[in-house]
């Protein structure tokens, strides 16, 4: 179960809290003031969101891709390839 704790209580305890989320894969969400502004998670879980993160990031880049395939089916790869090396050339 997730806590929320204060920036100031974390400094005084900060040890229990980090034992509490490495043994007891318990997140803790930080915050300054009543605003939430950070979470303590596992690394575990840190790794997991990378991860989707990156495999997020190459679904938009799949999509783009296929978009430029739609975009440009109309032409052979020759033509386009010709295009990029003059765009490229100035």
């Amino acid at each position: 179960m997730q806590q929320i704790v204060g920036v100031t209580e974390l400094q005084r305890s900060f040890r229990s809290f980090f034992d509490e989320v490495t043994q007891e894969r318990n997140p803790i969400i930080l915050t300054r003031g009543s605003r939430p502004e950070a979470a303590l998670i596992p690394y575990e879980d840190y790794l997991r969101f990378q991860e989707m993160q990156e495999l997020e990031v190459l679904a938009r880049f799949d999509q783009v891709w296929n978009r430029l395939d739609e975009l440009n089916a109309q032409y052979s790869y020759d033509e386009i390839a010709t295009d990029i090396a003059e765009a490229r050339q100035g």
